[in-house]
């Protein structure tokens, strides 16, 4: 998962305050990658009510930008507006998961067989790079990088994979995959990073079948453990 927007500072704290947002940069579009950013690591978590006086004082802007932001979020299926209710973070249904891991699963495993067929030894070794970054946030219970480490394995993966079309297509889908990976980012764990490793070893060996083979297997674990995960409700 790519870490978060250089120019977006808000997030959840452990005390559950969230801090203020920086001014430089349109405001409505930097209180609108806040919030997605909250959703997007579960800061603001499924089924949440979201109060748009609360939202504002916490970010340090007036309501109308937040106001915005829902409705935007709205209509691309992060946040639900309930008539006389409010605005909620959108609980996404098994089916929903389903559909988009699924889809990332036919993504990646392209993009790991054009890796295997294109990549030098730099690409393989920026792979090498993030592979020992992810290791050492699991080693430290840093579930956070771990998860921001995945995406940007990932998304190097497709930038070797040298196809633009694919590149625009994952981009689609890489936020909302962020968003099923997180719950399941510490039961998968250490097991996620040697199937990382089995990845580089068949791009290195330049095996776009194996790598096909690998990154599918991989997205597909991915998969079912979010189906299978303790916080099903």
């Amino acid at each position: 998962m790519p870490a978060a927007s250089s120019t977006v500072k808000a997030r959840v704290s452990r005390s559950g305050t969230v801090p203020k947002l920086e001014r430089p940069g349109p405001l409505r579009e930097r209180v609108y990658e806040a919030l997605l950013e909250l959703i997007t690591t579960r800061a603001l978590r499924p089924g949440q009510h979201l109060v748009e006086s609360e939202l504002a004082g916490h970010l340090g802007v007036s309501r109308q930008p937040v106001r915005e932001a829902l409705q935007r979020l709205n209509t691309e299926g992060w946040v639900d507006l309930r008539p006389a209710q409010g605005a909620f973070v959108h609980e996404p249904t098994e089916e929903e998961a389903d559909q988009l891991l699924s889809v990332r699963t036919l993504l990646e495993a392209e993009a790991a067989r054009l890796a295997a067929a294109n990549s030098g030894s730099a690409g393989i070794a920026a792979l090498e790079k993030l592979c020992a970054k992810g290791e050492q946030a699991v080693a430290d219970d840093d579930v956070d990088l771990a998860v921001a480490t995945n995406a940007a394995f990932h998304a190097k993966v497709m930038e070797l994979a040298g196809n633009v079309v694919l590149a625009e297509l994952a981009g689609q889908v890489d936020r909302r995959v962020r968003w099923y990976y997180t719950p399941v980012a510490r039961r998968r764990g250490k097991q996620s990073w040697i199937e990382h490793r089995e990845l580089i070893a068949a791009i290195s060996a330049r095996d776009e079948g194996r790598a096909t083979e690998v990154m599918r297997a991989h997205t597909e674990h991915t998969r079912t453990t979010y189906h299978e995960r303790s916080d099903r409700t």
